[in-house]
């Protein structure tokens, strides 16, 4: 998907991971990211976003629940970490990281709601009276007040599925009754999915139906005189659509994919985000007029089309297609259009979400330098790997 837009923009990555790869350093179905380019990017969107008066919550799940570089973009001036399920909690507060944002897109475990609240977190989102409940009996106990936000659908909205969640706006009066007699929890805040989605027909990010019903529940609490201090908007955050967000009104975003360039507006490099992250894997054996590369690494909305060869001891590319993947198999291997040598590196950049995968992350720095090396290595999970 973002080939083309990683030779355009990050040669050098491609260079200095198949160096790298070359030199025993990199195992096959490995994340390679270039953290030089990542913090170039990080800042460049917390630039556009103080332009227009949003504020920024930081997403890992993309790159992997990765600490090490969570903490780096922190330092820029992210005002939290939003952390998109409890395991993901656990990952950064093992770190000593502060959780700005939990509950969306999955709701705290109810045996974890407490420690939720003890621990800090700015926001709590919430699906439903019965986790409202939760969090409030839990901000009693430990006498404080919590501050929550709501999830919002409206009658048209498109949900992923596996994420149908939230207060439909025909009852959201209703609920907002109940949530004011609840002690502990106070509501500062609206949010909902995906409110902004790339449009291959038209060639840019546009707003959904979410987006609108978003700013239809913001109407109702203001009119039942609600202060809304927060209206999250997530989804395609970035630089060239945070000025289309300010102008709904939108108080916060949470960057992920723009933060390694891997935006849908970004296939052909155009983008002020630059592509940091390449996937390496190699060829483990050829089978019928095809290679097969090991995989790990497949994330089947991806997109991943197209792939660069490296032969053993050529740094010259020969470019490769990715035959069609059958989403019922496991990806123990991926199928390479033609036969390429035995141990060959192979070069794919497609959009992904590192936590659901099973691959190695590589962090190396220098990259844009010309002295890149290898600064930490993690798993998919966020987890520490020994060299």
């Amino acid at each position: 998907m973002f080939i083309q837009a990683l030779k355009h923009q990050n040669p050098g990555l491609i260079a200095e991971a198949v160096r790298l790869w070359q030199q025993g350093k990199i195992a096959p179905d490995s994340w390679v990211i270039d953290v030089d380019q990542v913090l170039a990017n990080g800042k460049r969107l917390l630039d556009v976003a103080r332009q227009h008066g949003i504020t920024l919550y930081l997403m890992t799940k993309q790159i992997g629940r990765n600490p090490w570089l969570a903490e780096k973009l922190l330092s820029l001036g992210y005002e939290g970490i939003v952390v998109v399920d409890y395991k993901e909690s656990r990952v950064m507060r093992r770190a000593g990281l502060p959780i700005a944002h939990q509950g969306h897109l999955v709701q705290i475990p109810s045996q974890q709601v407490k420690d939720a609240v003890a621990q800090g977190t700015d926001v709590i989102t919430l699906f439903s009276l019965e986790k409202a409940r939760e969090v409030s009996v839990a901000a009693v106990e430990l006498d404080t007040v919590q501050a929550v936000m709501l999830k919002v659908y409206g009658d048209n909205d498109f949900l992923y599925p596996g994420q149908e969640s939230g207060f439909s706006l025909a009852c959201l009066n209703d609920v907002l009754h109940e949530i004011q007699h609840l002690p502990g929890i106070r509501l500062i805040g609206l949010t909902h999915f995906p409110c902004l989605l790339w449009d291959e027909t038209l060639g840019e990010t546009r707003p959904t139906p979410n987006l609108h019903s978003l700013l239809a529940a913001r109407r109702q609490l203001e009119d039942a005189g609600v202060t809304i201090e927060q209206l999250n908007a997530p989804s395609a955050t970035s630089c060239s659509s945070l000025p289309q967000l300010a102008t709904f009104g939108v108080t916060h975003a949470e960057p992920g994919h723009a933060l390694t360039g891997t935006i849908p507006s970004n296939q052909q490099g155009t983008q002020p985000e630059r592509i940091a992250m390449l996937w390496l894997t190699e060829v483990s054996h050829c089978f019928q007029g095809s290679s097969y590369c090991y995989g790990g690494g497949y994330y089947r909305r991806g997109h991943a089309k197209n792939a660069l060869i490296f032969a053993p001891g050529n740094d010259i590319a020969s470019d490769a297609q990715l035959n069609d993947i059958d989403d019922s198999s496991i990806d123990y291997y991926l199928p390479l259009r033609g036969e390429f040598p035995v141990g060959s590196a192979v070069v794919f950049c497609f959009r992904t979400q590192i936590f659901v995968t099973r691959s190695d992350v590589v962090l190396v720095s220098g990259i844009q330098h010309g002295a890149a090396e290898i600064v930490a290595r993690y798993d998919s999970l966020g987890n520490l790997l020994e060299e």
